[in-house]
């Protein structure tokens, strides 16, 4: 509807409107329908195969309690890339309560680098859906996204986790909650839940049999999680392809036969394409899941995921009218006249859409909407439409308050005030923002 009365507003013919929104909705939903299907379908193999408490487990113990803190960063790090946050914290923040416990320390020691983790990976690195988005829009080369944030990702990880973790847990003490302690949890290792074994027997914490795959749930203490590598190595997977692709492409140009190889597997749908097939087997069927419970599982997935390309779409077409009225031109011509840099608009809109209306997603797929007309009018590089992304991606990580959801759940999950969401949650999500972007403006003066 936006788009529709905008598009009247400024004079543009009714049918040729319609013409115009159909188009651009098509063209920039042609590829990324396809790249946020199979990454939704991806992550939920992997959710459903436990791949995140198996990374955290396997992280959480291999750190000594002194300095876990980095272990839960790491951990939420690389599992928010494939897995929705929201169903992170939920798997992730009850293992948590019997280190805590344990060792006597605000829960927020642990909770805050998990969380800062989590959140750093979900809005910087595709094909997190929220980045993917923005980066379709903004026409961005994906491989350069991924490169870019890694980049700025490790130090707004650094700040707004263990850093900030420790600073915070000082002043506010979260204690386990008192139903929990009452259930006797107890940490058997650091960052055990207990009752989990590997896929070749090895204990960690009880025994057990394989629960069949994806398709079966099985009870907790027979669970059967999957391996370390295989997990990391699928996380891996379609980013290391993407990258390639992107470096082969601008090495070797498309005239050479490995660069022409390089390119076709690193086009993203060919990597999520890839890593899906490689999932579905690895994580599915080897492990006993049928056909029929595989295609019910990716089915289940796809249904968050059509929301979001219908989002994205909505930008996209609402982008195109932009460019076809001039206006992007003008701001363009205002913002050089102002002296405003492309990623620094692009932060503050995603930003001011951010506290206004409290989604992420939606701050970034706006951000990306309004910034990638001026990056056409402005000639952009390539790099420097990726760190506008990642600058976008910062806008809508940042400012969490009490009209996003996530800060609802840290609140249900720590048992904490409101007050003390505000000072630990909504501080900790700027400080990944902020420092994200901060880095960004850094990396900028070297790229342009």
């Amino acid at each position: 509807m936006t788009t529709l009365a905008f598009g009247l507003a400024v004079g543009t013919s009714p049918l040729a409107l319609i013409d115009l929104v159909v188009e651009e909705m098509g063209g920039s939903l042609g590829q990324l329908a396809l790249v946020i299907s199979l990454g939704a379908v991806f992550g939920t193999v992997l959710q459903q195969a436990g791949a995140a408490e198996r990374i955290a487990t396997t992280l959480a113990g291999k750190f000594s309690d002194r300095n876990i803190a980095w272990g839960l960063a790491a951990a939420g790090f690389l599992v928010s890339i494939s897995v929705y946050i929201d169903v992170a914290i939920v798997i992730l923040v009850p293992m948590l309560y019997g280190i805590a416990q344990r060792t006597g320390k605000s829960l927020l020691y642990y909770g805050i680098p998990l969380c800062a983790g989590l959140s750093c990976a979900y809005t910087f690195m595709p094909p997190s859906p929220g980045p993917l988005a923005a980066a379709g829009i903004m026409d961005a080369d994906l491989g350069l996204v991924i490169l870019f944030g890694i980049l700025c990702g490790i130090p707004a990880v650094v700040v707004g986790g263990p850093l900030f973790g420790r600073l915070i847990a000082r002043r506010i003490f979260v204690p386990v909650p008192a139903h929990l302690q009452v259930a006797g949890v107890t940490g058997g290792g650091s960052g055990t839940t207990g009752g989990e074994v590997t896929e070749d027997g090895a204990g960690e914490g009880g025994t057990g049999r394989d629960d069949g795959g994806p398709g079966h749930a099985g009870k907790p203490e027979e669970r059967v999680l999957p391996g370390f590598g295989a997990v990391v190595g699928a996380l891996l997977l379609p980013l290391t392809l993407i990258v390639l692709g992107t470096v082969g492409d601008k090495a070797l140009g498309e005239d050479s036969a490995w660069g022409t190889a390089l390119a076709f597997v690193g086009h993203p749908v060919i990597a999520l394409l890839l890593t899906c097939l490689y999932t579905l087997w690895f994580f599915g069927l080897r492990r006993g899941a049928t056909t029929a419970e595989l295609r019910e599982l990716a089915g289940s997935a796809l249904g968050p995921a059509g929301q979001i390309i219908l989002i994205t779409g909505a930008g996209g077409a609402f982008g195109g009218v932009l460019v076809e009225s001039g206006l992007g031109t003008v701001l363009a011509e205002s913002m050089k006249d102002a002296g405003i840099p492309l990623a620094v608009f692009g932060f503050l809109t995603a930003s001011v859409m951010r506290i206004c209306q409290g989604s992420g997603m939606i701050a970034m797929i706006t951000g990306a909407t309004f910034s990638a007309p001026l990056a056409h009018a402005m000639n952009a590089g390539s790099a420097q439409i990726a760190l506008t992304t990642i600058a976008i991606a910062c806008g809508g990580a940042a400012f969490s308050h009490v009209n996003d959801s996530g800060f609802w759940m840290a609140n249900r999950y720590f048992g904490m005030s409101v007050a003390d969401t505000l000072k630990s949650w909504t501080v900790m999500k700027t400080a990944v923002g902020c420092t994200g972007f901060a880095t960004v403006l850094l990396v900028g003066v070297f790229v342009n």
